[in-house]
């Protein structure tokens, strides 16, 4: 049975990033009816940021960490599997003062563990959480995708860079961008995300 992770951030009720999210991951689904969606409304139910006692817990073998150790890491160990046991990851975001949520940065900072999805050898990093497509939504008030302000758009080079490092490279990119420009602009931004995203789950 294969796995799609659903990760939202937005705290907005109406965000366009997590409604197309949404979307894609149900047309995923609908191409491979025997797989599972697991959500995570990272805005919703925010993980716990990293602390002493977290970085701590990590550093030692499950075996050997204190009772209030192995309860700091429990909820990023669940994290952990769900990411590895993934075949597709749909990530939904919007572009805050250039980057992504600070909701999915405890995400990524709760999954990016030494041992479980990377190991550092000889020759440098590895990644491990392998084998897998990346969607992420990203949606904007602005046009980050070209043009002038491309260079400000640190939410994609970060998102590609850290799953990179994960041993994630497979990664879409739908924009839903130019949202403030107006409701003929943004009715013309959010009709290409949602081809994009028939585009997309159709050649899964």
């Amino acid at each position: 049975m294969s796995s799609i992770l659903l990760l939202t951030s937005s705290p907005r009720s109406e965000s366009l990033s997590t409604s197309i999210a949404v979307e894609l991951a149900d047309k995923l689904k609908a191409q491979n009816p025997g797989s599972v969606v697991v959500r995570r409304d990272l805005a919703a139910n925010p993980l716990p940021h990293i602390d002493d006692l977290f970085t701590a817990a990590i550093r030692k073998p499950p075996e050997a960490r204190t009772a209030q150790e192995a309860v700091a890491v429990k909820t990023s160990d669940e994290l952990v599997n769900e990411l590895l046991a993934a075949d597709s990851i749909v990530i939904g975001t919007g572009l805050i003062n250039f980057n992504i949520y600070s909701s999915l940065k405890t995400w990524i900072d709760n999954v990016a563990r030494a041992g479980l999805t990377f190991k550092y050898t000889e020759s440098g990093p590895v990644g491990l959480a392998t084998g897998k497509k990346v969607y992420v939504v990203l949606a904007s008030g602005g046009v980050y995708s070209q043009g002038p302000a491309a260079g400000m758009n640190h939410a994609v080079p970060y998102l590609k860079s850290v799953l990179g490092f994960l041993g994630i490279t497979d990664i879409e990119t739908i924009y839903v961008e130019g949202l403030a420009f107006g409701p003929e602009a943004a009715e013309k931004a959010i009709g290409a995300a949602k081809s994009r995203v028939e585009e997309l789950a159709l050649a899964a």
